[in-house]
């Protein structure tokens, strides 16, 4: 008797292995997306680095501070900088037209004495002419007075150049050694790392003391009221992809909760390490607190269908074809998909009941 209800036992299990997993299509909405994952980038967000080497001197602002364009972050030591800086300073002192005026004064007081000493020889010329000319004198006389009015003449304009000159050169020195204090202050402006941005120092790379090259970045910077959403998107999906399309976004640090995006740039260059394209977007509404480099997963949302006939996408046989329950094999046209159901154009009906072709 025993043995009888085992044989019934076992042709029960053996009818429900082989009973044929079954379905009927359903009317209902779906949504055709991309996926894509990524991080969140600070708008303008950016890393500073030194224009100089050196070791930090001084840090002024606290990581998670807010920062204005040119707020000063750090200091860089250089002893060499500070010292051309101060022999700048004193050669623009050295230089400076208000502590060489006595030069000028000495080189306008030579043209007044040679404009004095030429119109003197004019009138001794010209006193010793008419003398010549009541025929008085000799004509060594005459010739003696020209030549020394000439002569006065050729120093009195000489003096006058040289005044020129000296004003010129006086000139130039005092703006060349200006140019050189701005130069200076420029390189020692160098030694001093400030913000760029309105945003919020993030991240600080180095320790007061530390060595630093103008080749490693010191500080990371950026917007705390603005987000970038960064996607890879693979290269089969991203001519599906355009600016202004709806973007789902789920976040690690908000579990639950999903938070609408737009697209609002494609790159035009494709990754070709990861075979991907950089898409970014900008949060809808974002959440209320966002930090730098947190991940998240995203769908890009392609088309919408409020009403379409779904079947599960593992009922599809080589893309195209589905069985059903009787075996038969029917042809079919697909249209949109999502991670899970795809829509069937034509085929079949809501009353097919289908047969899942992998068992």
């Amino acid at each position: 008797m025993r043995k009888l209800y085992f044989v019934y036992y076992l042709f029960f299990l053996l009818s429900c292995k082989n009973k044929p997993e079954t379905i009927k299509p359903v009317l209902s909405a779906i949504t055709e997306s991309v996926y894509a994952a990524g991080i969140l980038k600070s708008e303008a967000q950016y890393q500073a680095f030194s224009n100089v080497n050196g070791s930090i001197k001084d840090i002024y602002v606290k990581e998670g501070a807010k920062v204005t364009i040119g707020t000063p972050i750090l200091s860089i030591s250089n002893d060499l900088q500070e010292l051309n800086t101060q022999n700048a300073q004193l050669a623009a002192q050295y230089a400076a037209l208000t502590n060489n005026q006595g030069k000028l004064e000495d080189a306008k007081n030579l043209i007044s004495i040679q404009l004095r000493k030429m119109q003197s020889d004019s009138l001794l010329w010209i006193r010793q002419k008419n003398i010549w000319q009541n025929n008085g004198g000799t004509k060594v006389d005459l010739e003696q007075r020209e030549l020394s009015y000439e002569s006065s003449k050729v120093n009195y304009q000489s003096a006058i150049l040289k005044f020129d000159e000296l004003k010129r050169q006086l000139v130039f020195s005092a703006s060349q050694s200006k140019k050189n204090v701005q130069i200076s202050q420029k390189m020692a402006s160098d030694f001093t790392l400030k913000s760029e941005i309105d945003g919020v120092l993030y991240q600080l790379y180095k320790k007061r003391g530390e060595s630093i090259t103008s080749q490693a970045p010191l500080a990371l910077l950026g917007s705390n009221k603005k987000f970038v959403l960064e996607m890879q998107v693979d290269e089969y999906d991203i001519f599906k992809v355009k600016p202004d399309q709806l973007v789902l976004v789920t976040l690690d640090s908000y579990r639950g909760e999903v938070f609408e995006a737009k697209v609002v740039s494609i790159s035009p260059m494709m990754n070709q390490a990861s075979k991907t394209f950089l898409v970014e977007a900008t949060f809808v509404k974002p959440p209320k607190a966002l930090y730098p480099f947190i991940s998240f997963e995203a769908n890009i949302v392609i088309r919408t269908k409020p009403k379409a006939l779904l079947i599960p996408i593992n009922y599809l046989l080589s893309d195209s074809t589905v069985v059903k329950r009787n075996g038969e094999k029917v042809k079919v046209s697909t249209g949109l998909k999502d991670y899970k159901m795809v829509e069937i154009l034509s085929g079949i009906s809501v009353a097919d009941e289908l047969v899942n072709p992998i068992q």
